[in-house]
Parts: C-alpha cells; structure tokens; sequence
C-alpha cells in the first residue's frame, strides 16, 4: 500500500509548519527558475549575444503562459485546500478531476493558438529584426510544451494542497537536472542553437508531468487520481474557475504588462536586452522567497478556514511576512555587492553587463515591497476572495506601473525609469492587498468576534 503523504496545517507549530511546508516551495521554485537561467547561460555562452537576446525577449511570453497556469493551479489549490481541512473527501476528488481534464483542454487549445499567433506576440514587444528569426523558432517550440506546463502546475497544487510540498521538488529536481544535461548535449555538441534549450526545456517538463501524474495514480490517499473518473462536473467546475480563473488572469495580464514593459527596454538595442534579461534571472531567484511563502499560504489559510480556525489562518499571514523579511534581509546585501559576478555568469558583453547591474542596484533594496505584496494578496486568496486579489494586482502591478512609465518616459526616456517600474508596481499593489486585508477582512472579524472584557 502506498504511504499517504497529505499533511494537516490545521495544527501544531504555525512558525515550524510554515518553514517545512514553503521551504520545499522554495527549493522547487529554484530548480523551476534553472530551467530559464541554464537556457541563457548556455545560450549567452556557447551561441551569443543576439541568440541571448532572442531567449530574453520570449522570456516574458512564457512567463504569461506560465504564470497563468500557476494562477489557476493557486486559485483551484484553494478550493482543495478547503475540501481537505474540511474533510470533505468526494468533493475533493471531483473538484481534482475536473481540474485536471480542464487543464489539459485548455492546454491543448493554448499551444495550438500560440504556435499560431508567436509572430504577433513578438510584435507586441518589439521584438527586433536582428533576434526575430530564433525568437520565433524557440517560441514556437516552447508553445509545444504548454500543455506540459498546464497539467504539472494543477497536478503540484493538488499535492501542495493536502499538504505535501516535497514531492513537487522532487520532480522539479529531476526535470532541472535533465533540462541542464539536454542545454548541454542540443546546443554544446549538436549544434542545435536557440532550437535545442527549447526542445530541452518541453522534454524537461514532460518529465515532471508523469513523475506527478504516477505519484497521484498510485497513491492510497484522499488524492488519488482513476483516470476513468476524469470528468467534467460543473458544479464543480465553476468553483474551481471561480477562485482559479482570476488568479489565472491576474498572472496572465500581469505578464501580459511586462511584454509593454519590455518594449520600452527593446527600444535601447540587444545588449538592453540581454543585461536587463540577465538581471531578471537573479531577479527571480530574489523573488522566490517572497513568491514561495506566498504560494504556501492559499493553501495554510485555506485548510485552517476549512476547518474553522480563522484565528490560526490570520496568524499564518503574520509568520510569512517576518519570515520573508528575513531572508531578504541577508540574501539581499549578498547580491547587491556581488552584482557584477552574478551578471557576468550570463554574458561577458560589457554593454549588457552595464545595464543588468543598473537594473540589479535599483530592484534589489526594494524587494521587502515584494514581501509584503505576495503576502497580504496571498492571504486575501487564501480566505476565498480570489477575484479582488486580481483587481488589487491589476490596479499595482499593471495601472500603477504603466502609468508611472509613461509619465517618466514621456518627459525623459531612461532605461532606469523602466527599471524602477517594477518596485513602484510592487508597492501600490502591497498598499491595495493590505488596505483589503484590513478592512474587509480582519477588522470585520475582529468587531464579530470581540474579545470579553478582563475583569481586572
């Protein structure tokens, strides 16, 4: 019999749950981010500065697709999450089924129109004539994996949803390592260019998609997966959409943002490009601390609601901010005094290597904005109210940012200005979540449930 793997977050030590349930998330996040940054490594290394740049510039639009399959996975994790704390075994085994044969649907459809549309895509972000050609080939080839992306990121949130974090590492583990040997093999000694870190990166993900899919086949706990009973049940589908799809379009509208952003970087020539993309790797790694304890606590707060422990849920938000603080706090001066090392493991270019240092000085001592953005809207998904985590995202990350953009630029275009757009959208965004948070959650609560007066 297999060992069941699901973990209750309803009880025990809130600070020591925390750590092992998001460190696992985090870990995942860094062999996830592997994926990207030995594509460019190997690419910047071994073909060049323009085939850099080529890799960079559809860098955005598959972060759109994958950003919003993993806004889905988090939003419907929700609803699982909820289903588990509140032992509610059917539902939860209908509403992983619908996920799942959804998922796959809308991956299927997902590549064919991308494959079709690559050109216009590249379009949107000025994409320039001397990278088109490989930015068109390995974007066509990577929109070929998207139905890999779509089924691994609903099957991690079913696991990451009953509680098991480590698994999904695992497999991020295996499918980094595999990424990193075929980089090596396609573009080293086959030649194969820009073509072959894409054609490694599909096969990577097709990897990580059956080691979870098997995991969820042969398992005997509340999760498990009978391919006969893939359905779609409305019901439940409209749950799933309902707290899924605007995580899904908040991630998908944000990235769709950053291709805008990304023209005004285009505008300043390849080696913009390839520096301001070799700071956005080391930007992600940065970003995963803050990104990994928020993915971690839909899933606490919502087994914790499930379960009717709100007090529990709102001291899980508490414990993910100072957590987050921390770690920045000591990664961050690491970095920031090591930005030229760091910058020089993607591209020796001096041009490039200029602007990715620029870029790293003014992002890097703002990402406490970052913290606290990822945690108040995480918290807000996590007690249900999905849809407003969107237009509190929206309105930061996308209005706040481009409007900052488009005055500076207007009156003086400055790549610096492009580079402080991303702290000033994390910082309205943090105010919006936060000013939610307070008001239409927490202090609600608090004025329901007055604590009884001391009688001293």
């Amino acid at each position: 019999m297999a060992k069941k793997t699901s973990i209750d977050l309803t009880q025990g030590n809130i600070v020591k749950q925390m750590i092992l349930f998001s460190f696992p998330i985090l870990m995942g996040h860094v062999f996830q981010n592997l994926y990207n940054s030995v594509d460019s490594i190997v690419v910047g290394n071994f073909v060049g500065t323009t085939a850099l740049a080529s890799v960079t510039s559809s860098e955005d639009i598959s972060r759109l697709l994958v950003g919003f399959f993993t806004g889905l996975s988090a939003g419907a994790g929700v609803l699982f999450s909820r289903y588990f704390g509140a032992k509610d075994e059917k539902n939860l085994h209908d509403s992983i089924h619908t996920g799942l044969l959804f998922s796959a649907i809308l991956g299927v459809t997902m590549a064919l129109v991308g494959v079709l549309l690559t050109p216009l895509l590249l379009k949107l972000v000025d994409c320039p004539a001397d990278v088109w050609g490989e930015s068109v080939l390995y974007l066509r080839i990577y929109f070929i994996g998207v139905l890999f992306t779509s089924l691994y990121n609903v099957a991690a949130g079913v696991l990451r949803a009953v509680g098991d974090s480590r698994r999904p590492f695992y497999y991020l583990v295996v499918a980094s390592c595999t990424n990193i040997a075929l980089d090596l093999l396609f573009v080293a000694v086959f030649k194969m260019g820009v073509a072959g870190v894409a054609v490694a990166t599909i096969i990577s993900q097709l990897i990580s998609v059956l080691l979870a899919v098997r995991q969820m086949m042969t398992t005997d706990d509340v999760y498990k997966l009978v391919l006969q009973d893939l359905k779609i049940d409305g019901k439940i589908l409209k749950d799933v959409l309902i707290l899924g799809l605007p995580a899904a379009v908040q991630s998908g509208l944000i990235s769709l943002s950053n291709l805008f952003v990304q023209r005004y970087i285009n505008q300043f020539g390849s080696a913009a490009m390839a520096g301001s993309g070799a700071a956005k790797k080391i930007d992600s790694y940065m970003g995963m601390v803050a990104q990994s304890l928020g993915q971690a606590t839909p899933a606490f707060i919502a087994q914790n609601m499930g379960a009717k422990k709100p007090e529990r849920a709102f001291r899980c938000l508490w414990t993910v901010v100072l957590l987050g603080l921390g770690v920045i706090s000591i990664l961050g001066p690491v970095i920031y005094y090591n930005a030229d090392f760091f910058i020089q493991l993607f591209t020796k270019d001096v041009d490039a290597m200029a602007y990715g240092v620029s870029m790293m000085y003014i992002m890097l001592p703002m990402y406490g904005l970052q913290t606290f953005f990822q945690s108040f809207s995480n918290a807000v998904r996590g007690f249900g109210k999905s849809l407003v985590v969107m237009f509190t995202s929206i309105g930061g990350l996308i209005v706040c940012r481009q409007i900052f953009l488009v005055v500076t630029m207007s009156k003086n275009p400055n790549i610096e200005y492009v580079f402080w757009g991303y702290p000033v959208g994390w910082g309205c965004a943090a105010l919006l979540s936060f000013l939610y948070y307070m008001w239409a959650i927490r202090i609600p609560y608090i004025k329901a449930h007055p604590k009884p007066k001391s009688r001293f």
